[in-house]
C-alpha cells in the first residue's frame, strides 16, 4: 500500500515535524527545511537534527520529503538570479541530507521569455552543479512535473526527460508526480482510458522506475488550463475517482503519497482518512 501523507508545517522548529504528521495519520510527510519565500534561511541545530531523527525513529516513518524553496529558478536567464537559485539550492541539498532526507522535489524552473530548450539546458547544468558541490550527499532530486503556467518548462514528459539525459548525474534524479499540475497541463488522468495512456506515455518517455513520490491535489481549474491551483480531493474538475485509483494501483504501492490540497490541519486529517479507507 502507498504511505499516504500530507505538506507539515515547520513552525518552531524542523523537530517538531514528525508529531504534526503522526497526528494526523500520515504514513509519510513532507516539510520545508526552511521558509520557501526567503532567499536567507537560519541554519539547522545539532540539538534539531537529533530530536527530527529521534521522532522519525520514534514514529516510524519511512519516507520523509522535502520541497525546495518557491523562489529558486534554475533555468533562469539572469546572471544574478541563476547564481542565487543555485546557491539556494545547494543550501537545500546540506540541509535534506543533514537530516537523512531521502527526496527534494522541486519545480523545475522557467524560461523568462528565453524559450523552453535555454531553460531544460540550464536546468541541467545547474543540477550538476549543485550536486558537485555537495559531494557527500546521495539525496535525490525529483523534478515536479508542472501545469505550464506563464513561462514554466516541466509541463511535458519530454521537458523532464531531456532534463534527465542532459544531467551528467541522471541517477540522482527522479520525477515527482503532482496530479494537478499534470490534469492542468493536458494529462486526462481523470477518465481511465486517459490514466492508463498518461502513464504509459511516462512509462515509454521517463520510465517508471523515476516516478518517487506524487502529490494528490484536486484541480479549480479545468483539463489543459495550464494554471496552476490547487484544490480540496473531490472539490475540483477532477473528482474522487481518479484519486481512489491512484492509492490502488499496484505499480505505486510503495511510493509516497503527499497532499498538498488547501485548508487546515483538521482538513488535511479528513483527506488522508478517505485515502486510506480507499486502498483494498
Amino acid at each position: 500500500m502507498p504511505y499516504i501523507g500530507c505538506h507539515v508545517s515547520i513552525s518552531g522548529g524542523v523537530e517538531h515535524a514528525p508529531k504534526r504528521a503522526a497526528d494526523l495519520g500520515c504514513d509519510a510527510f513532507q516539510i520545508f527545511t526552511a521558509n520557501q519565500m526567503q532567499w536567507k534561511a537560519s541554519p539547522i541545530t545539532y540539538d534539531s537534527q537529533r530530536v527530527f531523527l529521534s521522532e522519525i525513529n520514534k514514529y516510524d516513518f519511512q519516507n520523509v520529503i522535502s520541497h525546495d524553496s518557491y523562489l529558486v529558478n534554475l533555468g533562469s536567464p539572469d546572471p544574478k538570479k541563476l547564481a542565487m537559485s543555485r546557491n539556494a539550492f545547494i543550501k537545500e541539498i546540506q540541509r535534506s541530507t543533514f537530516l537523512k532526507i531521502s527526496y527534494i522535489v522541486f519545480h523545475p524552473g522557467s524560461h523568462m521569455g528565453k524559450g523552453d530548450d535555454y531553460a531544460l539546458q540550464t536546468i541541467a547544468e545547474s543540477l550538476d552543479y549543485c550536486i558537485e558541490k555537495v559531494p557527500a550527499s546521495d539525496t535525490s532530486l525529483l523534478l515536479e512535473i508542472t501545469a505550464g503556467q506563464g513561462s514554466n518548462v516541466g509541463y511535458k514528459f519530454e521537458h523532464l526527460r531531456t532534463i534527465i539525459n542532459r544531467s551528467q548525474y541522471p541517477s540522482r534524479l527522479g520525477v515527482c508526480f503532482d496530479t494537478c499540475h499534470a490534469f492542468a497541463a493536458g494529462y486526462d488522468i481523470v477518465k481511465e482510458a486517459g490514466y492508463n495512456d498518461t502513464f504509459q506515455q511516462f512509462d515509454d518517455i521517463i520510465g517508471l522506475d523515476r516516478l518517487k513520490v506524487f502529490h494528490l491535489n484536486d484541480s479549480k481549474k479545468p483539463l489543459g488550463s495550464r494554471v496552476d491551483r490547487h484544490h480540496q480531493l473531490g472539490e475540483g474538475f477532477m473528482g474522487l475517482d481518479v484519486f481512489y485509483r491512484l492509492v490502488n494501483d499496484e505499480r505505486f504501492a510503495n511510493l509516497p503519497m503527499i497532499l498538498e490540497t488547501p485548508g487546515d490541519e483538521e482538513h488535511y486529517a479528513r483527506e488522508i482518512q478517505i485515502l486510506k479507507d480507499a486502498r483494498k
